[in-house]
């Protein structure tokens, strides 16, 4: 697969977003771990989680400790693999999603990220979401301190508008690697921070980029477009999106969610789909 760069790492042009496979309605764990080694045998060195990723307060970390076995009990080398992980958001007892961006908490769960995934340094930390009863600057400082005591390799902040984009960079400066937002075919409201990420020369990691869990499956019938120059190129339509993100800037690294090994190596053959300039337009405008 060709590679794209997170600050000095390369990574495979089109990543797994590992989400999917812990939340509810997910695989078995063997499903589970054969989609994560068919990701890593089709490239995708860059693999997307959060310690929030689980079912309910009764499976803390599920999906961690997942690509932490995944990792370990995969036949290749994964020297090249970056696990990219975030803190910020909680998961109470009844699995509703709450957000806790103080200090304090972002230091214990960056500490039971590293014990979970089994590694010295989280090679990527990404502050989850803004919390609006913390500083927004407060929270981004905790991740700096994360950097200078050698937990975290480099950081990234996700669901962050222009304003925190270039606040974070004036606190962390070139830790500061990547964002990552919701965007896709439905949602192109991020474009504003796609387009900062290339003038900062960051790397722009779309969420749900084939429209979610729920609306993967139908992004050709509610996207016309996707769905006809598919057909011209004998492809799916989700392949096509991956290819059209691909085409808007070469900081992009899109990580669609996937449970099925199919899905994922439809997605690991985006990179090598060229589309034409006319199709790009259509599709830009769709």
């Amino acid at each position: 697969m060709p590679h794209r760069r997170i600050g000095p790492v390369r990574v495979g042009a089109v990543g797994l977003g590992a989400m999917p496979l812990s939340v509810h309605g997910r695989p078995g764990r063997k499903q589970a771990l054969t989609t994560l080694h068919t990701a890593l045998d089709a490239g995708m060195t860059l693999i997307d989680t959060a310690d929030a990723y689980h079912s309910d307060a009764q499976d803390p970390g599920h999906n961690e400790l997942l690509i932490a076995e995944a990792l370990t009990s995969y036949g290749g080398d994964t020297s090249d693999v970056l696990v990219a992980t975030k803190g910020g958001h909680t998961r109470p007892a009844d699995g509703s999603w709450a957000l806790d961006g103080s200090p304090a908490h972002l230091r214990r769960a960056a500490d039971r990220s590293l014990r979970r995934l089994g590694v010295e340094a989280i090679g990527l930390y990404q502050f989850h979401r803004p919390d609006p009863a913390v500083p927004y600057e407060e929270s981004i400082g905790a991740l700096k301190e994360l950097c200078g005591a050698g937990k975290v390799r480099m950081v990234g902040i996700s669901n962050a508008d222009p304003d925190r984009i270039r606040l974070s960079r004036t606190i962390l400066g070139d830790r500061l690697v990547a964002v990552q937002n919701r965007f896709s075919p439905s949602f192109r409201g991020s474009l504003p921070e796609l387009r900062l990420c290339d003038e900062l020369g960051m790397a722009f990691l779309p969420w749900s980029p084939l429209g979610g869990i729920g609306g993967a499956g139908r992004l050709g019938t509610d996207h016309s477009a996707f769905h006809e120059v598919a057909a011209e190129l004998d492809v799916s339509p989700q392949r096509v999106c991956l290819a059209w993100m691909l085409a808007l800037s070469p900081h992009v690294i899109p990580i669609p969610g996937a449970r099925r090994t199919e899905s994922v190596l439809d997605s690991a053959q985006a990179p090598h789909l060229t589309l034409t300039p006319h199709q790009l337009a259509r599709l830009n405008t769709a």
